[in-house]
């Protein structure tokens, strides 16, 4: 008789653990407003220069880097915004937290510069 009220007893706290972290998700995840994610646009990095930026860029949208040259680049914000290191033949990404003309150029390469315009 004590085994099976041990196995009923088991049984219980097993459903209780299970059922109370998805009562928590379930209440956080109405609680929390959901967010739109932002555009991603690319800028192709080749031949040692950064494409034309491209237009309609908002604040929230991602900026994709993508270096199709054989060694590395950075894309590095003048005023202190942002600074990735894009290795040869990589990806990096950024989000643009703040509207305005944003320069930017690559610390390897100085010659190679950019600008983007955020709305």
């Amino acid at each position: 008789m004590a085994r099976v009220r041990t196995r009923t007893l088991a049984r219980i706290l097993l459903g209780c653990a299970l059922a109370f972290p998805i009562g928590l998700v379930a209440a956080a995840q109405t609680k929390t407003p959901a967010k739109t994610a932002g555009r991603v646009f690319q800028i192709a990095i080749e031949r040692a220069t950064f494409e034309d930026a491209p237009t309609g860029i908002k604040t929230g949208d991602t900026i994709e880097w993508v270096n199709k040259d054989p060694f590395d680049h950075t894309s590095t914000s003048r005023t202190g915004l942002w600074d990735v290191l894009i290795p040869a033949g990589k990806k990096m990404r950024v989000v643009m937290k703040k509207a305005g003309t944003l320069e930017y150029y690559c610390k390897l390469h100085p010659n190679m510069s950019g600008t983007l315009v955020v709305r």
